[in-house]
């Protein structure tokens, strides 16, 4: 089969329009968005979960006091 010009350029446009419908990529950038959005809470609440996670662990550290003698 002879590739024209013509014929190039209607399958690459054929291919473009395959690309833009396709929703594969969908998922990927609902990802990316939901780590963003972490991403800022965590940023925002920074010194919050620093305080309840030292709490835990100190919490921790004093009950395996109790639990090695």
């Amino acid at each position: 089969m002879k590739l024209t010009v013509r014929n190039m350029m209607n399958k690459g446009r054929e291919r473009l329009v395959r690309f833009w419908k396709n929703e594969d990529g969908m998922g990927t950038v609902e990802v990316i968005l939901i780590i963003v959005v972490l991403i800022g809470l965590v940023i925002i609440f920074k010194s919050q979960i620093t305080a309840l996670v030292q709490s835990i662990f100190g919490t921790i550290t004093e009950k395996s006091g109790v639990v090695t003698g």
